[in-house]
């Protein structure tokens, strides 16, 4: 009976694998080993290896385990945010990767097709795109947050964290990355010219930030010393790829 207890012990980390959420372990070594702060086009941002993940072929291993998780153990609401905002992230650098060198990740499609709704992987055993992961499963799902964890491979993107996303730890990692994104002046705040500069993100899905009082209000909670100035969406967006500089 010892016997089979210790065996029982010895494959629950096997087992943990599954229990809500996929072993990250290889995500987080691909995020850490191919992740980098520095700076393009004056903005500070981590830059991606794009031209080294393409050569050690890291990602496929983590887009591999992405791909076989049976989307039926994902039961609470935490875990099911963490795994798509990781899902969205994996499958928009294996866009790049696939189609490395790019100059942009909007070059992968075209007007009549943007690389939104072109198939990025399976899960589930399903083909989906970026788009269907942020607008159809993420944005449902009443987190406004999730606009400054997704990455879309761009330099006025959010910084990819160097770690994966976990139901466990997701309110925090959500909240720095938005102190995170708002601190960047180069692309998330700027406060000039008499008015409160912010992201074209808050412009294009600002409604989702209605539940939280609105774009300001959401703003202001994690800049609450701002002056009392008019808050502006038009820093212009950076689609260029968020590759190492000297690699494009």
């Amino acid at each position: 009976m010892k016997q089979w207890a210790g065996l029982f012990v010895a494959l629950l980390p096997a087992f943990g694998a599954f229990a809500g959420e996929p072993d990250w372990r290889g995500y987080a070594e691909v995020l850490q080993g191919s992740v980098t702060q520095g700076s393009k086009h004056g903005t500070e941002l981590a830059l991606v290896d794009y031209a080294g993940l393409k050569k050690s072929g890291a990602l496929d291993a983590v887009y591999r385990t992405l791909a076989a998780f049976p989307l039926g153990e994902l039961k609470s609401r935490q875990e099911k945010l963490a795994f798509y905002i990781n899902a969205y992230n994996i499958l928009a650098l294996k866009t790049v990767v696939d189609h490395w060198p790019v100059e942009s990740i909007k070059d992968v499609g075209n007007l009549i097709k943007p690389v939104w709704d072109k198939p990025a992987g399976e899960l589930g055993g399903k083909a989906v795109t970026l788009g269907q992961i942020e607008h159809a499963i993420l944005r449902t799902m009443g987190e406004p947050r999730i606009h400054l964890a997704i990455v879309c491979a761009s330099v006025s993107c959010p910084d990819l964290r160097n770690e994966a996303y976990t139901a466990a730890q997701l309110d925090r990692q959500l909240d720095e990355q938005a102190q995170r994104f708002l601190d960047n002046k180069g692309k998330g705040l700027q406060v000039a010219d008499g008015r409160i500069r912010v992201s074209k993100i808050f412009d294009w899905f600002g409604k989702d930030f209605d539940q939280n009082g609105g774009v300001e209000a959401f703003v202001r909670r994690f800049r609450p010393q701002l002056p009392t100035l008019p808050v502006e969406a038009d820093i212009a967006y950076d689609w260029t790829v968020n590759g190492v500089s000297n690699e494009n």
